[in-house]
């Protein structure tokens, strides 16, 4: 979660850097799904931002990927919140303008988006 420009895609760079993924990684946002199989485990990246009815979201399979073997991280999770599985980390990231421009205060908790 966090605003345009917050460094979501940065992140999530930086979490299948983590998996071994090599590849490189880019944010999905008009094919509303990129697949690594590379890495440790299978790593299914999400953007939802351009999603504008949840039956996309059937037309895609998610079930397989929110259920399945690997790990899914989701940009925009408020827009498809209703069928997110219940047992998520929600990840907040946002800009901390008291350290400086280029500082992120990134929050991890269990549980239903706010």
């Amino acid at each position: 979660m966090g605003d345009l420009g917050v460094g979501k895609t940065a992140f999530t760079q930086g979490f299948a850097d983590g998996l071994s993924i090599t590849e490189p990684i880019s944010s999905p946002t008009f094919t509303i799904i990129q697949e690594y199989e590379e890495g440790r485990i299978p790593f299914y990246h999400f953007d939802v931002y351009r999603i504008s009815d949840i039956d996309e979201m059937d037309e895609i399979g998610y079930e397989d990927y929110f259920y399945g073997q690997g790990v899914c991280l989701i940009e925009w999770a408020n827009l498809i919140e209703e069928i997110l599985p219940e047992d998520i980390k929600v990840i907040t990231i946002e800009k901390n303008l008291e350290k400086g421009f280029d500082y992120r205060r990134i929050t991890v908790r269990e549980g239903i988006l706010l």
